[in-house]
């Protein structure tokens, strides 16, 4: 099992970031895009953010194209859209593979952590073939706004489904739950 903390990282400005450098905390690792029909979460995971962020809680943004094309703009187009359209505060990553042979490294071991995701994942892949689109399958990332829970530890603590909303009860108290320990 790889150390998630020792994958390096590139913030959306170009900085370098590890997750070692959110030690202690509870993060919630999002892969985002711009154009997708789950866009709109970006507005409730700002405000999950803001609602735990003072008790060691951080979303990290993670834009990928991997999903319909649905995230075509560079990362200074996706920071200027983050802020204009919802004022995201909360960390942004440069934007990478998130699924396929391409992947970036943290999400690699991400999906070998926690290989299935909490939510209607079956509902959703049928809505995908609706559209003529071949969904991915698990341990894949399905489509876009899929959610990894990690606890003070380092460790991956849940998986929720792209459908699951920031403002789920599930998923709420799952950050709530790991914030109290």
């Amino acid at each position: 099992m790889t150390d998630l903390s020792t994958i390096p990282l590139t913030r959306i400005d170009g900085a370098a970031d590890t997750l070692a450098r959110h030690a202690s905390k509870v993060l919630l690792i999002v892969n985002v895009a711009s154009k997708c029909g789950l866009t709109p979460q970006y507005e409730g995971l700002e405000v999950l953010y803001k609602a735990h962020k003072d008790e060691g809680f951080e979303i990290l943004g993670f834009p990928a194209n991997d999903f319909g094309a649905q995230e075509p703009g560079s990362n200074e187009e996706i920071v200027e859209f983050c802020q204009l359209n919802f004022g995201v505060s909360f960390p942004l990553f440069a934007k990478a593979d998130v699924t396929g042979a391409d992947k970036q490294p943290l999400y690699a071991a991400l999906t070998e952590a926690y290989p299935t995701k909490t939510g209607p994942v079956e509902e959703f892949r049928e809505k995908l073939r609706g559209y003529g689109m071949t969904p991915t399958e698990d341990p894949e990332v399905l489509w876009n706004f899929e959610k990894f829970l990690i606890g003070r530890d380092g460790s991956v603590v849940a998986r929720f489904a792209p459908g699951v909303a920031p403002d789920d009860a599930g998923l709420i108290a799952a950050v709530e739950a790991e914030l109290a320990k």
